[in-house]
């Protein structure tokens, strides 16, 4: 099984009034991290070819993060469906390994000019399988 893995260096700016990182960063780190996964699959890197839509976000918050911290995003595929797959990411601490953040995505394959959902091609569904993790390694 593959991870992908990215690494944030939050910058002040990421932050909110009481120091730690706003809840919205996080969601901007996951999608960074979709993002990279989707190009590394080879499925992300001209807009107007982009087939992909968000039909849910999670992201629950386990320990603060501060500027200047250092963070490893391991994203995995929890669950391919006939249309549609489920991405799972950890937001680690890059230097001790201590979870941060733990998110969820569903991510729908999409024909935009039509409007409509379409089957996950078999070339998608067979790269997407090198990440999908095993049922003892499934997040609860």
């Amino acid at each position: 099984m593959a991870t992908h893995t990215m690494t944030v260096n939050i910058r002040f700016c990421e932050t909110d009034a009481l120091g730690h990182v706003s809840n919205i960063s996080y969601f901007i780190y996951l999608e960074e991290a979709r993002v990279r996964l989707f190009e590394e699959l080879s499925y992300g890197s001209d807009v107007k070819e982009w087939r992909f839509i968000l039909a849910s976000a999670k992201c629950d918050f386990i320990h603060q993060a501060y500027f200047g911290q250092t963070l490893k995003i391991e994203t995995n595929v929890s669950k391919i469906g006939n249309k549609s797959f489920q991405l799972v990411h950890r937001v680690l601490d890059a230097k001790t390994g201590t979870l941060i953040a733990l998110g969820e995505a569903a991510v729908v394959y999409f024909n935009f000019a039509a409007q409509q959902s379409e089957r996950l091609p078999d070339n998608l569904r067979e790269q997407l399988q090198r990440y999908v993790l095993s049922d003892s390694e499934q997040v609860k």
